[in-house]
């Protein structure tokens, strides 16, 4: 490499290091608001250690965990509009500091819709996998498939590609789980089932909600 070749390698190094920063500082000031209120409520009630903790995007954010899994001590740790990353940059606050014996992930829906590559959110996943097994090696943690949805249909070759680079990853891995809730979230007209979402045609009805939990509930164990 020559010193031109070299210098240039230098400031995109720079470059990607100070995204980086940036994004993560962007994380922070996003989403504190959201982690200190989680704060706030293990304050009032603490939960106990070695339980289940779902963490993700708004999928889990408005899941009713108690209606779906009455016997299991649940613990919704969703926030609307994150990615994968923003679990991982909070990972020590609203994932490890409960030492849970089940982590359940669904996230990468708003990652493909803002532009990341199935690669990206293979990798990003990945990361949360490390950082989660370095401090709990037991930990189970099963990941929810991105979901087939009537508003981000014209994105779903893309989210069904990172499916199956997480797919992957599970399959190498006993510790990791992968739920599909593709093939069951789709109508014998190879679309979106209308009756599993909301009104906006991205969310989750009762309806969806009951097939997901029906879904995971059988991974929940130890």
């Amino acid at each position: 490499m020559n010193r031109k070749h070299f210098t240039l390698a230098l400031c995109l190094l720079a470059v990607t290091g100070s995204f980086a920063n940036v994004r993560a500082a962007e994380a922070k000031n996003r989403w504190e608001a959201a982690i200190q209120a989680f704060k706030m409520q293990d304050a009032a009630h603490p939960p106990k250690k070695g339980g289940v903790v779902f963490v993700g995007s708004s999928s889990i954010r408005k899941w009713d965990l108690a209606k779906s899994f009455p016997k299991l001590e649940a613990l919704n740790r969703g926030f609307g509009g994150s990615e994968v990353a923003d679990s991982l940059q909070f990972a020590d606050r609203i994932i490890l500091i409960y030492e849970p014996r089940v982590v359940v992930v669904y996230a990468g829906d708003n990652d493909v819709a803002r532009g990341k590559r199935p690669q990206q959110v293979r990798d990003d996943f990945e990361k949360l996998v490390r950082k989660i097994h370095t401090a709990l090696p037991e930990t189970k943690i099963v990941f929810i498939a991105i979901k087939p949805s009537i508003a981000r249909w014209k994105l779903v070759d893309t989210m069904r590609a990172a499916n199956r680079l997480i797919h992957e990853l599970a399959e190498a891995d006993k510790r990791l789980v992968f739920v599909d809730v593709d093939k069951p979230m789709i109508g014998g007209d190879g679309k979106p089932r209308r009756e599993l979402f909301a009104r906006d045609g991205l969310h989750l009805s009762a309806a969806g909600y009951k097939l997901w939990a029906g879904l995971v509930e059988p991974h929940l164990g130890r």
